[in-house]
């Protein structure tokens, strides 16, 4: 490749090197091993002189160099050190701990709070039409919703419990019998 890239002016105060290609080909090579070209001139000179690399156009005269502007000296400030959040002082720690206690409110107008209501609402009916509470005789009605729970409970393990045994029966090559009804209670499971 040295052959088809020729080095046109390196910028000593920017670090900045020239290249121009023989062909767009080249300039797209060049471009993609940008990183490596600025390793291997820097391990060349022994220094880190080299920063970027510049591809310029097929052809193309390396544009002259720019006179490097001259800043105004001004009184340099003494160095200090940075100031980080532990070198605060009291009182920055104190205000920092009672903005952080504060608790966040968010303001929300009305019309999205009946929204979300409506939304709510429409949400749990869906569920109750979905899931509907098993309907009780009077005699077999639980003591309360949480009995009916616990034996809606029962009856799914009961369920479950069951197509286990059949699934292991079936991959065991075992004739199933048939399965005419689930367990109603977990007593009855067998």
């Amino acid at each position: 490749m040295a052959a088809h890239v020729q080095a046109v002016a390196f910028r000593v105060e920017t670090g900045q090197l020239d290249l121009r290609p023989d062909s767009p080909a080249y300039a797209t090579q060049l471009r993609l091993i940008s990183s490596r070209i600025v390793a291997a001139a820097n391990d060349a000179v022994g220094t880190q002189a080299v920063r970027t690399v510049r591809i310029l156009a097929v052809g193309a005269t390396a544009p002259a160099p720019r006179e490097a502007v001259a800043t105004p000296k001004t009184a340099a400030a003494p160095e200090a050190p940075v100031k980080t959040r532990d070198m605060a002082p009291p009182g920055f720690h104190r205000a920092l701990t009672a903005h952080q206690a504060v608790p966040r409110v968010q303001h929300v107008s009305s019309g999205v709070t009946e929204a979300i209501e409506r939304q709510n609402r429409a949400m749990r009916e869906l569920g109750r039409r979905a899931f509907p509470e098993p309907d009780f005789a009077q005699d077999d009605a639980p003591a309360s919703m949480d009995d009916a729970r616990l034996q809606r409970r029962r009856q799914a393990a009961a369920t479950e419990a069951a197509a286990l045994r059949r699934a292991r029966a079936e991959r065991a090559g075992r004739t199933v019998p048939e399965l005419s009804r689930a367990p109603q209670a977990a007593g009855e499971v067998a």
